[in-house]
């Protein structure tokens, strides 16, 4: 496993997207109420840290599995845990035959991964290994409180932006008009470009990273491209819900005229396949490509 120094990368995140969100409290009023902001954006964070799981299971209305349910998803992550010495985490399957798998969880001791009955019928069982130990690295990352928290609070500041635009401010309620429409437009694109900035990265990391737990880089590379057109044939509705857990999903699930209100959030998957087989050159002498 690599270290893609995530700790560092959360805390650049955070401070950028907590500047962003004090920022708008300091134009609505004048800045009397920055601390109503920042009260309402710690109570965010927690909340958001706290279900991560719960709130992903639901968007899905995944249902729990059991080894005896689901014998090959159970037995391929029980033996990927154990390879990395972690706990085996909860596993659910969701109802849709939209191919893709998320995991969630605000650490490994509290985790879930979540397969669509989709991905389990298009993928074989190398395939599937691959996916699942992407997933469980981000877990292992701590992935999954850095993309929730962020999500979260960037959802915060659009809403609160537009709620500004909304409503508006005149210099009556100690508001720069100016500064406030500024603010208004600037800052929900502000936060979908630091979550851009951290996603990407998160992404190719946990390919990475997913493909040395597995020994087996051209497993996940042949996986992507199956998603890829399986998501294309059958895509998620982009309903307020899923799109608010689409960042967790191992490929964008939304066709692709809904693409740009969640790309940010996944790279292009040939820049992925891309590095997943140069990756499988390296480590593998003589392989040939998928």
């Amino acid at each position: 496993m690599h270290r893609h120094f995530n700790g560092l990368k959360t805390v650049v995140l955070f401070g950028a997207i907590w500047a962003l969100f004090l920022g708008l409290g300091a134009v609505v009023g004048g800045g009397r109420y920055i601390w109503l902001f920042a009260l309402f954006g710690l109570g965010t964070t927690f909340y958001s840290y706290w279900n991560s799981d719960k709130l992903a299971i639901r968007a899905m209305r995944a249902y729990p599995v059991t080894r005896e349910q689901q014998p090959t998803m159970y037995r391929i992550v029980e033996e990927l845990s154990a390879a990395a010495d972690k706990p085996m985490p909860r596993l659910y399957v969701s109802p849709t035959a939209a191919p893709n798998a998320f995991a969630t969880g605000r650490n490994p001791q509290n985790a879930a991964v979540c397969c669509t009955e989709g991905i389990l019928h298009l993928l074989d069982e190398r395939e599937l290994r691959g996916v699942l130990g992407h997933e469980l690295m981000h877990v292992y990352n701590r992935d999954i409180l850095t993309s929730s928290v962020a999500a979260a609070i960037a959802g915060v500041i659009t809403s609160v932006a537009q709620m500004m635009l909304f409503f508006g401010g005149s210099r009556q309620n100690g508001g720069n008009p100016l500064a406030m429409l500024a603010m208004a437009l600037l800052a929900p694109f502000a936060a979908t470009v630091i979550q851009l900035a951290i996603s990407r990265t998160r992404e190719f990391d946990a390919d990475e990273d997913g493909a040395t737990l597995t020994g087996d880089p051209l497993a996940l590379a042949s996986a992507l491209r199956k998603l890829e057109a399986g998501t294309a044939r059958a895509p998620l509705a982009p309903e307020p819900a899923v799109v608010n857990a689409s960042h967790m999903m191992i490929a964008n699930p939304f066709r692709a005229k809904d693409v740009t209100r969640i790309f940010a959030t996944h790279p292009p998957m040939d820049k992925r396949i891309e590095r997943l087989e140069g990756m499988a050159r390296r480590t593998q002498p003589g392989i040939e490509r998928l």
